[in-house]
């Protein structure tokens, strides 16, 4: 898995637990519904830590929470 697929993954994820629809994420977070769904559809391949910020504090979450999943703690290294 690469990062961008395990930002979509993480995403998804949260959206479950929270019983919110992609369109209420981009709602709350203030994130254009245009963008989130680029992310979730990978059609965005370098989401910027800003957007990530802006979806954790609409999901009232911290980065740290975001991140500190195993998706990203066993990630191999991605050399461009």
């Amino acid at each position: 898995m690469n990062i961008s697929q395990a930002v979509v993954k993480r995403i998804l994820d949260l959206c479950i637990e929270r019983n919110i629809t992609i369109n209420k994420l981009s709602t709350i977070s203030g994130v254009t519904q245009s963008t989130v769904s680029d992310i979730v559809n990978s059609r965005a391949k370098n989401v910027g830590v800003v957007t990530i910020k802006k979806l954790c504090d609409g999901l009232e979450i911290s980065i740290y929470d975001f991140f500190d999943t195993d998706y990203f703690k066993n990630m191999e290294q991605e050399i461009c």
